[in-house]
């Protein structure tokens, strides 16, 4: 049966390029539509630039340009990056659009007509220089936990506490270096409140992930606040209907910027938006964003969606963020690179999105770009598996039979044929990594195949015999190259483009798999497709890449996020973790004091996504508490009376949620994780691990 699908991808701010965490979202969305496309599906994949907020209005003077004219130089270095790394929207708008200002507007009417909006009075911090109000991001000053100087109103890089910025100790303006005084101002909030019940049996319903699922009830445990949605004049945005001098805070148009990308399309193909969008509706609607806006996208936006009379999303996929070589992206490392910078090197996009899918499992795990572990699987598995079968094969058939295929019956063939549904069924649960384990390891068979049939042997015998194996040989290689590029074509769709021309076929679409090559299929000259990556290309990206300084705490805090740039946002900041890992270098591993520890108890940690309360009996007297990252891997009543390894020697690090008195040890790869390491029976606590 056809469906009807809307995928949206999250809308990046119009503040900055696109870097490689930035494109772990978009690729993942776009193999995941070109797969549903290939399957015959009505699918618009729509997206937009999110334009509005107080950093483009100050960015915009600081350059000596309007607004409007910083977000169309950015829209076209966005609309250019994602072009070139094949992300192949239907619709690429902005939110600073009038098909968004119309829809904002009625949505918001709808919610104050239906009591769900309220006027408060606040105080808030006021810039008497530049005469604003400021953003917790544009007020800094000293940390009221730590004491660490230049610390942003929201949160703290140093230490990872939370506050509001009235806390912070002789704070001053982000803007203008003047000391902020405390105003009042009337502010309009949405009654989040009201929606709870709403809201928790929505987020439980199968629209989230689980464990995103479980990151909701969280907040429902600590209990949901209403929501500020307006913003004080000096602000670039939409004014609030009825309220002059009132402006929308971002983060209530930015999500509509998906449907008004959407009406724009509507509007030039003629399609009808109600049936996307209207309570009911029988089409199916997705949104793909970063963990770090779950908040936004699970609790404001369907409370929003259902109070103004519009259907909520059908499913939100949320992703980790992104590391490069097990770090936080960096640039005083080179590897904060942006998009351009990886095409101007490696210049071939189709390796990163391969590198991707690899690591993706639909999870919200976060994923790593080991830059050697990039070039060695490139390598390996595209040129040296994949091309490789047709680059042995495929000029046998040029050279002596004219380019024409025999049609082949073959085992192996059967087998590839086979492997259609689980492999559909990887990519339709935005298991790539699944898919491709599944690819590969087919095409190890069919490169098996090929090297005990060795054509290049059969090439040099004499007679018609020998001419006949050969060819037919040869033709069963190039119907499993055929099989393996449909199975590859929603990650790799401009390799797939070249090899259609190549094998002189239609665009391949899944059904194309129940098909095979008829005898006399004359094929095109082989010609060379893709070549390896040299490591030299990858070390001038980084040195591209790198910057003299370290670089500044808001960079670190854009690195946290993988690029979300809406730092307004005081409930992502509340949400976000402080890096609590160790790290020793080798010459001081003798250092390290392992040891035995019995798990006395394990909770949850309210407000933490990764981590689980552990306390630990290691023979002492007292015992320790530790933070551990392995939330997602276990429910804490499976853990208590484990045994399992902690450093025992690490100095305490205070964190927003406690003391932590040392580090258990676990591992994980793409396929799952992290699991705690567990010692044999006959193990007692305190032992040391030698």
């Amino acid at each position: 049966m056809t469906r009807k699908i809307l995928v949206t991808s999250a809308l990046p701010y119009a503040n900055g390029s696109i870097h490689l965490g930035h494109l772990v979202e978009y690729i993942q969305t776009d193999i995941w539509v070109r797969f549903l496309k290939m399957q015959g599906h009505t699918v618009h994949y729509v997206c937009a630039d999110d334009t509005h907020g107080t950093p483009i209005m100050l960015r915009a003077e600081k350059e000596g340009i309007t607004p409007e004219a910083l977000i169309e130089r950015v829209h076209g270095e966005h609309s250019a990056d994602f072009r070139d790394f094949l992300v192949q929207f239907d619709n690429y708008y902005s939110t600073n659009s009038e098909e968004n200002r119309e829809l904002a507007g009625a949505i918001y009417l709808a919610l104050r007509d239906g009591g769900k909006i309220a006027t408060r009075t606040i105080e808030q911090y006021y810039d008497p220089v530049k005469n604003m109000f400021l953003p917790d991001r544009f007020i800094k000053g000293e940390c009221p936990k730590c004491h660490a100087k230049d610390q942003y109103g929201d949160s703290c890089e140093v230490c990872g506490a939370t506050y509001s910025p009235t806390e912070l100790i002789n704070p001053y303006s982000a803007v203008s270096g003047a000391a902020p005084v405390r105003k009042e101002t009337e502010h309009y909030f949405f009654k989040l409140s009201d929606c709870a019940t709403f809201l928790q049996q929505w987020t439980r319903d199968g629209h989230l992930q689980e464990e995103a699922a479980n990151k909701m009830g969280e907040w429902f445990a600590s209990g949901l606040s209403d929501w500020d949605i307006s913003r004080d004049a000096p602000y670039f945005g939409f004014e609030i209907p009825g309220a002059p001098g009132k402006y929308f805070y971002v983060w209530l148009d930015a999500p509509v910027g998906y449907m008004a990308s959407f009406k724009n399309l509507c509007t030039r193909l003629g399609l009808d938006f109600d049936e996307y969008w209207k309570q009911g509706s029988g089409a199916e609607l997705y949104h793909f964003i970063g963990k770090d806006i779950l908040y936004f996208h699970a609790l404001f936006w369907p409370a929003m969606l259902e109070n103004s009379g519009h259907r909520t999303p059908t499913s939100i996929f949320a992703h980790g963020f992104l590391t490069v070589n097990g770090e936080k992206m960096s640039k005083s490392r080179g590897t904060f690179i942006t998009a351009r910078s990886y095409l101007e090197q490696v210049r071939n996009p189709e390796y990163l999105r391969y590198y991707y899918a690899a690591k993706l499992n639909g999870t919200m795990e976060d994923i790593d770009l080991n830059l050697e572990d990039f070039v060695a699987r490139v390598n390996s598995d595209l040129v040296g598996k994949y091309i490789n079968i047709a680059s042995r094969t495929a000029g046998f058939i040029s050279k002596r039979f004219d380019g024409k295929l025999l049609a082949v019956k073959h085992p192996l063939i059967d087998e590839l044929k086979s492997a259609a549904p689980v492999i559909a069924d990887s990519y339709e649960k935005r298991d790539y990594s699944r898919a491709l384990r599944e690819i590969m390891r087919l095409a190890d068979l069919v490169n098996a195949d090929v090297a005990a049939a060795a054509p290049w042997v059969t090439a040099k015998q004499e007679g018609e015999e020998a001419a006949a194996k050969l060819q037919l040989d040869c033709s069963g290689a190039m119907e499993m190259f055929r099989l393996l590029t449909i199975y590859l074509k929603p990650v790799l769709p401009k390799l797939a483009a070249q090899i259609e021309a190549f094998l002189n076929v239609p665009e391949l679409t899944w059904a194309s798999v129940e098909h095979s090559f008829v005898s006399g299929h004359r094929i095109n000259a082989y010609e060379h497709l893709i070549t390896r990556i040299d490591p030299k290309q990858v070390e001038a990206m980084v040195e591209a890449n790198k910057e003299s300084l370290q670089p500044s705490p808001q960079a670190h805090s854009e690195q946290r996020h993988a690029g979300h740039q809406q730092n307004e946002a005081k409930a992502e900041a509340a949400a976000a973790e402080k890096d609590w890992e160790a790290f020793i270098s080798i010459d001081d591993f003798t250092k390290v004091d392992l040891r035995i520890a019995r798990i006395v108890d394990a909770n949850h940690v309210e407000g933490a996504e990764k981590l689980l309360q552990l306390t630990l009996d290691i023979g002492e007297d007292k015992p320790r508490n530790v933070f551990a990252g392995i939330k997602s891997a276990y429910d804490p009543e499976s853990l208590k009376g484990r045994l399992t390894v902690m450093v025992a020697n690490l100095a305490p690090r205070k964190m927003k949620f406690g003391l932590s008195e040392g580090m258990v040890l676990a591992a994980s790869d793409e396929r799952g994780g992290p699991f705690i390491l567990s010692p044999d029976s006959g193990a007692q606590p305190g032992m040391r691990v030698k």
